[in-house]
C-alpha cells in the first residue's frame, strides 16, 4: 500500500491513461469508479490491478474490506489525494474510489445457450449512456449478455461503466462482427427477434423462446437489412402520440421486459 499526491506517479499517468480508448484496447484494462460498485465487483472476482482511493475514507469498513480483497489478489493499492482523484476520474466531485480491472470480452463461440436466458444483440450502438443503460437493464431482467455487434461505442469507457452502475461486471459481453454474428445464428440456430419500422407484429403478440436474441439496430438508422433477413421474426413497439421513435435503451428495456416478463415474479 502506498501513498501518492504527485499527478507524475507512473501508476497515476497510467490509471489517466485508461481514458483513452487506444490505452484501453492495448491495455485491455479499464477503469471503474464507487466504491459499492467495485466491492461488487471483487466479490464478483474481476481481476483487479489497482485500487486507489482518497485518504478520508481509509477507515471506512468497506474500504478496508476491499483493500484486503485487492491486495490478496495481488492488486496494487494507492492511498491518494482528491486531486489525484479528480485528474484520473475527469470529475470535479470525483468518487472517493477508483479501480482498474482486467476487460472480459468473449466471442460467439463461447457463448453457452444451454445455460443462457436472453442475449440483447446490439448493431453498432454508438452512446456509451445507451449502451451502459442496456447492460444494466439487461442485468435487472436477468439476461445472460449483451452482444455487441459491428463498430459499436467502447463498453469499457467511463462513461458506459458508470451508466451500468456495476451491472456490466454481472452480465456476459460478447462481441462479433455482422457477419459472423449471422453465421453463428445459422450454425446455432438461436431465435432472433429484431425491432424494426417495418416489422408486422406487434411485441406483445409474440411468445418469446429462451434461449434467444433480442436483436437492436443502430439510434439513427436501425438495422442494416442483412441483419432483419436474419431475424426470425421483426416486431415493433406502437405509437399513441406524435413521437415516432423511442430512444434506444428505452425500446430495448420495453422489449426486455416483455420478453422475460413470466420469469419476473414480485
Amino acid at each position: 500500500m502506498k501513498e501518492v499526491s504527485s499527478l507524475a506517479n507512473p501508476v497515476v499517468k497510467e490509471m489517466r491513461a485508461l481514458q483513452l480508448k487506444k490505452e484501453r484496447q492495448r491495455t485491455g484494462l479499464f477503469l471503474a469508479e464507487g466504491l459499492k460498485l467495485i466491492a461488487d465487483a471483487i466479490d464478483q472476482d474481476w481481476p483487479i490491478r489497482v485500487l486507489a482511493y482518497a485518504a478520508k475514507v481509509k477507515d471506512q469498513p468497506m474500504v478496508r474490506r476491499i483493500a484486503r480483497a485487492a491486495v490478496d489478489r495481488g492488486a496494487l493499492v494507492l492511498v491518494v489525494s482528491e486531486d489525484v482523484l479528480e485528474k484520473i476520474s475527469r470529475r470535479d466531485n470525483p468518487q472517493m474510489v477508483v479501480a482498474v480491472f482486467e476487460q472480459r470480452l468473449i466471442g460467439l463461440d463461447d457463448i453457452d445457450l444451454d445455460r443462457s436466458s436472453v442475449w440483447v444483440a446490439l448493431e453498432t450502438v454508438k452512446d456509451p449512456g445507451n449502451l451502459g443503460t442496456i447492460i444494466r437493464t439487461a442485468d435487472s431482467v436477468g439476461a445472460s449478455g449483451v452482444i455487441l455487434i459491428g463498430d459499436t461505442t467502447d463498453p469499457f469507457a467511463l462513461e458506459a461503466v458508470r451508466a451500468t452502475m456495476g451491472s456490466i461486471f454481472n452480465i456476459g459481453l460478447a462481441a462479433a462482427t455482422a457477419e459472423e454474428f449471422v453465421a453463428w445464428k445459422r450454425r446455432t440456430g438461436v431465435p432472433v427477434i429484431g425491432t424494426h419500422l417495418a416489422g408486422a407484429v406487434d411485441y406483445r403478440s409474440l411468445r418469446y423462446a429462451e434461449p434467444g436474441i433480442l436483436l437492436m439496430g443502430n439510434e439513427q438508422s436501425g438495422l442494416p437489412d442483412d441483419l432483419v433477413a436474419a431475424c426470425d421474426h421483426t416486431v415493433k413497439i406502437p405509437m399513441a402520440g406524435r413521437a415516432d421513435s423511442l430512444n434506444l435503451a428505452v425500446a430495448t428495456a420495453v422489449m426486455l421486459y416483455e420478453m422475460r416478463r413470466p420469469r419476473l415474479k414480485l
